[in-house]
């Protein structure tokens, strides 16, 4: 759906959505776990087709869209099982007089928003708990990628999805399209990821019509060595939390808080390792780091590095984008890295690794805590302190002594501007439940 201006409560699209909610949410669990777990073995069963759309689409290297379609089938799976445990409590009230009995309902119908950075598994993180809990959805992809999400919606059609349970819509003027959505009385949940500048208006949007809200927003990922720390398994972690996906995630690994003590080597193991990268082609098999999405990402992620080092940062990688075709950046290492540069408070979403050097553990969190956001942050040491700094850190998750935090079994969510409500894990249904409680006795 594009061009021309339109009334999206009128669209086929939320009236498909409002006429399947009730034969969707009164169809037993079971058989809504059996469509999201049919749904779970034909992504793997077509994991080649949507790995080679996934590259084609925004440009990751097909080892990393082989690995996302993986990641975004687990949701299925996980919600498949999560679809037949949703519960309720009976107990007797305080003073005697009768039984507080609960149960738990799906919301409505949700709107889900997804970015362009992770196309399947921000998709399938929406939409599996949503089926489970017994709402039905209308998707709205990146207008960067609609097509993996057009990919997905085939195959949950092909999983038994009744019609109007999943409705996936593609726009180039997203403005309008949610604006109308977000006014339909009939839309009662709205699921955001993205940047926090957009969570923040669509915030003053659904306050308007009193909407259940969830965002995944924007973050600044501390990842702190401590001077007890193995550094090949640093570097090793430090490689997947700040390369996966060219470091266009909000996981990404942003700034790296270095104990003073072992700043040389870690940074002389971490240049090699990044030196070492191969730029391509994402449909090249060797490629390891593909393209960024468009040239406006090239052109931001350019102008952090140059303010940072006329601020005083140190170029010892990269830092200069190539010549030639294609939207390219390469893998970049920046040491003596101001605290207050753009690098270092500025989420970058590329393949860029600023090197703060921190006096003690105390500092490493000071300057972690600093930012606005608070989503992820990674941790290389000895358990006991590492365990001690995570319980410190305004951050929602944490990967101690590991560079990848994301499972679809976990909470996923952070503290601060990061957002609101979690995704996954056992708290992932519960952004498309409400609760009805029964005053009774006997």
């Amino acid at each position: 759906m594009s061009g021309r201006k339109h009334r999206f409560q009128d669209s086929p699209a939320v009236d498909a959505a409002a006429v399947a909610l009730p034969r969707w949410k009164q169809r037993a669990p079971r058989e809504r776990a059996e469509v999201l777990r049919a749904t779970f073995e034909l992504m793997l069963a077509h994991r080649e087709e949507l790995a080679h759309l996934m590259t084609l689409e925004m440009g990751k290297s097909v080892a990393d869209s082989r690995a996302e379609v993986t990641y975004a089938a687990e949701f299925f799976r996980w919600f498949s099982e999560e679809a037949v445990r949703v519960d309720g409590q009976l107990r007797t009230s305080p003073s005697g007089t009768n039984r507080i009995l609960t149960f738990r309902k799906p919301v409505g119908v949700a709107l889900l928003l997804t970015p362009w950075n992770f196309p399947a598994a921000m998709a399938a993180r929406k939409i599996a708990p949503a089926l489970a809990a017994g709402c039905t959805v209308v998707l709205k992809p990146a207008e960067d990628t609609p097509l993996t999400a057009l990919a997905l919606g085939h195959l949950l059609t092909e999983a038994g999805a009744p019609a109007g349970v999943v409705n996936i819509v593609t726009t180039d003027r997203p403005g309008e399209l949610v604006d109308a959505a977000l006014a339909d009385g009939r839309v009662r949940a709205l699921s955001f990821t993205g940047s926090t500048g957009v969570g923040r208006h669509l915030l003053t949007q659904t306050a308007a019509q009193v909407i259940n809200s969830s965002m995944e927003l924007g973050g600044n990922g501390p990842f702190i060595v401590l001077d007890n720390a193995d550094l090949d398994e640093a570097v090793a972690g430090a490689m997947v939390a700040k390369m996966r996906n060219g470091g266009q995630a909000c996981t990404a690994a942003n700034r790296f808080l270095v104990a003073e003590a072992v700043v040389e080597p870690f940074t002389r193991k971490l240049t090699d390792a990044m030196r070492a990268l191969r730029m391509g082609a994402g449909t090249d098999a060797a490629t390891q780091i593909g393209p960024m999405i468009n040239a406006r990402a090239v052109t931001g992620i350019a102008d952090k590095v140059n303010r940072s080092v006329a601020a005083g940062a140190r170029i010892a990688l990269g830092g200069t984008a190539p010549d030639g075709p294609g939207f390219f950046y390469p893998a970049t290492v920046l040491t003596d890295v101001p605290r207050d540069s753009a690098v270092a408070t500025k989420e970058i979403f590329g393949p860029v690794a600023p090197i703060i050097t921190v006096t003690d553990d105390d500092d490493a969190i000071q300057v972690a805590n600093s930012s606005d956001f608070g989503l992820t942050a990674y941790i290389y040491g000895s358990l006991a302190r590492g365990l001690r700094i995570a319980e410190r850190l305004e951050v929602g998750m944490v990967g101690l002594n590991r560079g990848l935090v994301s499972d679809p079994a976990a909470p996923f969510g952070g503290f601060k501007q990061s957002g609101l409500g979690r995704e996954g894990g056992y708290e992932g249904i519960d952004e498309y439940l409400e609760t009805t409680y029964v005053a009774t006795s006997w």
